[in-house]
């Protein structure tokens, strides 16, 4: 199961009843009672085609963030990954008069 987080839920004492009353029926604690809803919640949102066709616009959204970050570092460190320094302004020296 990993790593336990505590995740605080906040809902209406109606809910929170019907929960208790689960828990006691299927002979679970509430926190093992609200696990496996959250859970079966979880399972059941991967099969929803709604759910599956926006999880793929965030991925392209993720991935054109990442190549334009991945460019961005390139240009970064595009000189100095190829062993030269990057190129200096230069500065006038101003005339030594006599």
């Amino acid at each position: 199961m990993g790593l336990l987080r505590l995740l605080s839920v906040r809902m209406s004492d109606g809910t929170r009843a019907q929960l208790e009353i689960l828990a006691q029926l299927n002979d679970r604690s509430l926190t093992e009672e609200t696990r496996y809803a959250l859970e079966h919640w979880v399972d059941k949102s991967k099969s929803d085609a709604a759910v599956l066709e926006r999880a793929e616009q965030v991925r392209a959204d993720i991935e054109r963030e990442a190549a334009t970050r991945r460019s961005a570092i390139e240009a970064v460190l595009g000189g100095s990954a190829k062993g030269t320094m990057p190129a200096t302004r230069s500065t006038k020296q101003a005339p030594s008069g006599t």
